[in-house]
């Protein structure tokens, strides 16, 4: 089989996109109703659920190295490489030491080997930010009062700031922000606690050079499990907590024991039996069973070589004889082992002893690539496992409706917001299990749940799901940053042109709007008793029992979510979280034997070499340390040092960069129009001795700013002064004090710096009071009344000029070019304006 590289993939996914073209089109009225509707979502979709595919039919080793590639990254785009001082990662392991505790500790297998780093002993990390924002604040000469800590996914095992810097330059676009991406070491070869302790480290080393206040941590997929984690750590061990949390699909339960994970999920692209590759050394680590016939094999072979005979190793086809299956059959009173750390009790006999088809199993092989088996339910690893997920700070947790991991996600958010409700089985908390439930207030979480969208959206950022996320995204990062810092946050807004109806005579745009009515229909009819209470990027509204609960179309409109009793995942009793299923154990057993007959030759070659290996000798870990099976800190070479990945350009990766970037070159658009501004001229009447004027027209704006303010949406008491008013509030206090009533005879309306245009509500009037100069709306109409004798001719094009203006609503800031140049086409008579007014 060929290796993982873009002309593999490309060949293995392009008949997907080729076919995905034409099923899209002869299924449009079935998909009418779901985001696959929009045929950039549907491509997207299709094309990561295919690579994924094909992925699984090649090594961990493989797919790391593909996803890890280098990037090039868009020039508007600045990128500064970071290093974190090693003594913020001395730090982070202390703390990961209290936390975990001594059988906590003995459980991850010691003390040490999580701190080595293999053959890049630095902890690297990226900073992200827009080039026009760093210019900007260079200028002024302030700090940065706005950094984004993210943290990617990949299922804890692939994925890189590279692959990801498309989407987090996104965020740093929308929310005018640096974007600290630290490059943390992924599993199997380095697995829980690694990739935590790095990102601790991140944090820590986020507070020598920022203020707690400035920082929002988010993540997505396992990265937003990471994040959680990070939040539970900094919370139990008195450290300054960030001013916000973005948690987008959080992995936060490793055991699959929710529902929806047994069911099928059509709509995403997460494989519902689990992830799968091809074995190699670093995965699947060997059970118990094949690790004691690896170790009599070594000790046959050392034995021959003491006594100055040939070593002796099985043949291929001898090994192949002697693998062992995933499963044994399980003695309903044979005891498990036993982890208390973080506050809970957790047993594997318990989560990994399922009954499958009347048959009592449990499972050998080791199922998540983060960590072992007696690991999964740890509150560190699967967050849902916490005692409380109390006293954080604001998070916001966004869902895809469609996506198979949905029901944590839900279960997750409420949790959050009521801990007392959703507490763990009291059989299950440890004494300072109690003392956190009872110590943590509710953390205050705003749950968007998006329908029938796939596992974190944003990676299809140039679709129109995405947009309105990421519209979400920034519009809460800001407000966390406004009500920690207590003042106003600008950031980059926008509204769609097809929010207001197109005035005007272009058939083509008129025709789009009827096809957006015709989408909100459909997306709102079946639900037209349901009051829309919103859109995507609108203001917070105010929390309900520290709760947010939203469900989102795919076209950003916002409802109300349904009620706790009607979400699957709130409807769980505390004692079955956490606990392994027989559908998702079904599903994985399945594959898991296909893969074992079509692989058995491949898995005995590795175990061959794994035998050849330990022969030669590793390096002892130290006393005390016992790496997990996986661990590459278990397996470094006697004599030989471990060879540094060396990073390729990856063509594929860096298109698939470009296509999810494209819409941030509004940003360019929008400082060429600044810079350049475009003039529309025409003619105009004139008497002897006038000059000639040119009626200015400006371009239609992609995108503006707005100032996001606390209105303090949580309630809080004691933040704010009980004489205290918003200041829109107060603004509209003034106006109605200072206007004089419409009865008055001295009534005017109120007019600009100069005297010339009447404003209404803050919007210039086209015409002048009270003073003789000419405005530009007044010398188009003064040229139209003006006779025959007295005008200059002029040209039709002038004419028809003359008569037009542009609209005032603005153009969406990320609308493909073709539609934002069909929408700055759309011209208002000014005659029909005036008529209006």
């Amino acid at each position: 089989m060929n290796s993982l590289h873009t002309t593999s993939v490309s060949l293995a996914v392009g008949p997907t996109a080729v076919s995905t073209l034409f099923s899209h089109y002869i299924n449009k009225k079935i998909l009418k109703e779901s985001p696959t509707d929009h045929l950039s979502y549907d491509e997207g979709l299709h094309l990561i659920k295919s690579f994924l595919e094909y992925a699984s039919q090649h090594t961990v080793e493989e797919l790391q190295n593909f996803t890890g590639q280098w990037v090039p990254h868009p020039h508007w785009v600045k990128l500064e490489n970071e290093v974190v001082p090693d003594e913020h990662l001395a730090r982070a392991a202390g703390i990961i030491h209290d936390a975990l505790g001594e059988d906590g500790l003995r459980a991850v297998g010691g003390r040490r080997w999580w701190q080595w780093r293999g053959p890049k002993p630095a902890l690297e990390a990226e900073w992200i930010e827009m080039r026009s924002d760093f210019h900007e604040r260079r200028k002024s000469g302030d700090p940065p009062q706005r950094v984004m800590l993210y943290v990617h996914g990949g299922a804890f095992y692939f994925g890189s700031v590279d692959e990801h810097r498309y989407q987090m330059q996104r965020h740093a676009r929308k929310l005018k922000a640096r974007v600290f991406a630290p490059r943390y070491r992924l599993s199997p070869q380095f697995p829980f606690p690694c990739g935590l302790h790095d990102c601790l480290a991140a944090y820590l080393y986020l507070l020598t050079i920022q203020d707690p206040s400035t920082i929002v941590l988010a993540g997505d997929s396992a990265g937003g499990g990471m994040v959680l984690a990070l939040l539970c750590l900094i919370r139990d061990h008195d450290i300054p907590l960030p001013a916000g949390g973005i948690l987008i699909s959080p992995w936060a339960d490793l055991t699959h024991s929710f529902p929806s994970v047994a069911g099928d999920a059509p709509l995403d692209y997460i494989p519902s039996s689990g992830f799968h590759h091809k074995p190699s050394l670093a995965w699947p680590p060997p059970n118990d069973d094949d690790f004691a016939m690896i170790r009599a094999e070594v000790a046959k072979s050392k034995k021959s070589q003491g006594r100055g005979q040939p070593r002796k190793i099985p043949s291929i086809a001898d090994m192949e004889r002697r693998l062992h299956g995933p499963i044994a059959h399980a003695d309903a009173g044979e005891p498990g082992s036993d982890v208390t750390s973080g506050g809970m009790h957790s047993s594997t006999s318990k989560f990994l002893t399922v009954m499958v088809d009347g048959e009592l199993i449990t499972m050998k092989d080791q199922i998540q690539l983060y960590t072992t088996n007696s690991l999964l339910s740890h509150p560190l690893v699967s967050t849902v496992m916490q005692p409380t997920l109390g006293g954080l700070p604001p998070l916001l947790i966004l869902v895809g409706g469609g996506e198979i991991l949905r029901d944590e996600q839900i279960y997750l958010a409420h949790k959050c917001a009521n801990p007392q409700k959703y507490a763990p089985a009291p059989e299950n908390l440890t004494e300072r299990g109690r003392m956190l439930l009872a110590k943590y207030k509710p953390t205050d979480v705003q749950l968007q749940v998006w329908d029938d969208l796939c596992h974190v959206a944003p990676t299809l950022s140039f679709t129109r799901p995405a947009k309105y996320m990421y519209r979400s995204i920034a519009q809460f990062g800001a407000w966390a940053l406004a009500r920690a810092q207590m003042r106003g946050i600008e950031i980059v807004t926008s509204s769609d042109a097809s929010d207001s109806t197109p005035s005007g005579s272009d058939p083509e745009l008129a025709r789009g709007w009827r096809t957006y009515a015709d989408d909100e229909e459909s997306v709102l009819g079946g639900d037209a008793h349901v009051p829309q209470v919103g859109k995507a990027g609108d203001p917070l509204p105010p929390f309900q029992n520290h709760m947010i609960r939203q469900r989102v179309t795919r076209l950003g409109h916002i409802l109300p979510l349904p009620l706790e009793a009607d979400l699957p995942g709130c409807c769980m009793e505390a004692s079955e979280i956490g606990v392994i299923k027989e559908g998702p154990v079904r599903k994985w057993l399945e594959t898991r034997r296909r893969n074992e007959r079509k692989w058995a030759s491949v898995k005995a070659k590795v175990h061959k070499k794994l035998i050849k290996e330990m022969v030669a000798g590793y390096r002892e870990p130290g006393p005390g340390e016992q790496p997990p099976p996986s661990a590459l800190a278990g397996r470094i070479p006697l004599r030989t040092e471990l060879p540094e990945e060396k990073k390729r350009k990856g063509l594929g990766l860096a298109l698939w960069s470009h296509w999810g970037s494209k819409h941030d070159k509004t940003v360019l658009r929008e400082q060429e129009a600044m810079r350049e501004p475009e003039f529309e001229t025409t003619a105009r009447g004139f008497t002897p001795g006038g000059p000639e004027a040119l009626v200015f027209s400006p371009p239609a704006l992609l995108s503006r700013r707005k100032t996001v303010t606390d209105e303090n949406q949580t309630g809080e008491e004691g933040l704010r002064d009980e004489n205290d008013t918003p200041v829109a509030q107060l603004i509209a206090m003034r106006r109605d004090r200072e206007a004089p009533h419409a009865d008055d005879p001295d009534h005017a309306p109120e007019t600009g710096v100069a005297g010339k245009r009447p404003f209404l509500d803050g919007i210039a009037l086209p015409f002048s009071l009270r003073n003789e100069a000419a405005s530009s709306s007044m010398v188009t109409l003064h040229s139209d009344a003006s006779s025959a004798n007295e005008s200059r001719p002029a040209s039709a094009s002038s004419f028809k000029m003359g008569l037009m203006m542009t609209p005032t609503f603005p153009v969406e800031d990320e609308l493909d070019d073709e539609e934002a140049s069909r929408a700055r086409k759309i011209q208002v008579p000014v005659g029909s304006a005036l008529h209006q007014l």
